[in-house]
């Protein structure tokens, strides 16, 4: 099938040739006459199978002109990275038509954002508390909503959007048409499906926790963090066999000292990005690498999830992620668009029950690659390569026997709250009660 076969504007099918986007995906091909009909979807697919075209070519076939200023599409992403990828995908796709769309994320003003809206608007692509904030400061109005997407919804779960999700359905239109796209399907979404949506049609257009299959994967049994340094430096130094590589780690610490540590001859030709760094500093780290302008990116799991970066050859797990559903989501950053991809895991002996869980997760164990010989085997020990144990806060009984460093306190010391009332002190200092005011007035004859 191709999108010749698929009933779209004449617009859409201009801009998918522009783009070089001639078949539909899976998820694309089977969510799209269900989203046509009106019903709410549910789409499960797992990362890099095209949701954003799954849900942007019905919602976009099925908009209509008005006159109203209020905008007829909501879209909500987590992250700003995902906002303004997925509106620079309705930028593109809407070249040839009078739609017109604005984003909103956090991190910045709101004055300009209120600016954009100020004239009305067509589509908002938003993250969930901005938009939030958007309309209750009365710089948007939801009356008009018609169509409400939700993407990456389990990531939005785990970044904690759940009660702003809540007041954001309350306050748009009831009668509204509801799709949402995820790559796993869990308890929290089926809970928030059966609340706010009518009778949706769940899509599933391939088992989320399965490997593509164009993915070749080996693991690298590396014994400290150090030695996954030099690992790491041996690799990437190759950029033929390495053109386009993503490392991911698991927090913005590691991110830092990974970047720091890189042999200072790929310095040039790499940048990282987590979520401390300014807004400028992400969004220059990812135009940089999708631009080719740098080989090498290293990330915390912020970009596994949905940035739409074509081309990378290599996917690099520089350490494992505590939910293992995160590897396949990291390692589908490769391989994308009928393209061979590759993925690279460095698991240190600290690391073993994640990678039991991945593999009990994938149905097979990674293939293991011998460490090269010229990469050195580092005898510093981190604070990484230390187990942390934690303490469990317990109540500890006591003998409450004084013991030989038990000293009585003297009576004066001895505190006991007792209320004396001003007649008793009265007694004790004069020997008989004396009134307040003094003497007592004379009766008048």
């Amino acid at each position: 099938m191709t999108f010749d076969d698929i009933k779209i504007p004449k617009f859409l099918r201009s801009a998918l040739s522009t783009m070089d986007i001639t078949e539909p995906t899976s998820i694309q091909e089977k969510s799209f006459s269900t989203a046509m009909s009106g019903r709410d979807v549910v789409g499960i697919a797992q990362t890099g199978t095209g949701k954003t075209l799954a849900y942007l070519l019905p919602v976009l076939s099925m908009w209509k002109f008005t006159k109203a200023p209020d905008p007829q599409i909501v879209i909500l992403l987590p992250t700003r990275e995902l906002v303004t990828q997925v509106y620079d995908t309705v930028q593109k796709l809407t070249a040839d038509a009078n739609i017109h769309t604005v984003q909103f994320f956090g991190g910045v003003g709101m004055q300009p954002q209120a600016q954009a809206i100020a004239d009305g608007a067509d589509i908002v692509v938003s993250t969930p508390g901005r938009l939030l904030d958007m309309i209750l400061n009365g710089y948007m109005s939801a009356k008009g909503v018609k169509k409400l997407v939700i993407d990456e919804f389990d990531e939005m779960l785990q970044q904690g959007f759940n009660s702003q999700l809540g007041r954001i359905f309350d306050l748009l239109p009831a009668k509204r048409q509801n799709l949402l796209f995820s790559a796993t399907m869990s308890d929290a979404i089926s809970k928030l499906v059966d609340t706010y949506f009518n009778g949706p049609v769940l899509i599933e257009a391939a088992p989320p926790a399965t490997p593509l299959e164009q993915i070749s994967q080996a693991l690298y049994e590396v014994p400290n963090f150090h030695t996954k340094i030099n690992l790491l430096n041996y690799l990437l130094a190759d950029k033929e066999a390495l053109p386009r590589v993503l490392v991911f780690v698991s927090t913005l610490q590691i991110a830092d000292k990974v970047f720091e540590l890189l042999d200072e001859s790929l310095l040039e030709d790499a940048d990282y990005i987590h979520s401390r760094r300014t807004q400028s500093q992400r969004f220059r780290a990812l135009r940089g690498f999708a631009n080719k302008d740098f080989r090498i990116l290293i990330a915390t799991d912020l970009v596994a999830r949905g940035i739409d970066i074509a081309g990378v050859s290599h996917v690099i797990n520089f350490d494992l992620p505590t939910d293992p559903q995160q590897y396949i989501h990291r390692i589908g950053r490769t391989g994308r668009a009928g393209q061979q991809g590759h993925s690279i895991t460095f698991s240190a002996p600290l690391e073993e029950e994640k990678l039991l869980e991945i593999e009990s997760l994938i149905g097979s164990n990674i293939p293991r690659a011998e460490l090269p010989e010229e990469v050195e085997v580092s005898n510093i020990v981190t604070s990484l390569d230390v187990p942390v144990y934690k303490m469990k806060n317990q109540l500890v009984e006591t003998d409450a026997t004084p013991g030989k460093a038990f000293h009585e306190r003297i009576e004066k010391n001895q505190k006991v709250n007792v209320r004396v009332s001003h007649k008793q002190k009265m007694m004790e200092k004069y020997g008989k009660p004396i009134t307040k005011g003094g003497q007592k007035k004379k009766k008048r004859k």
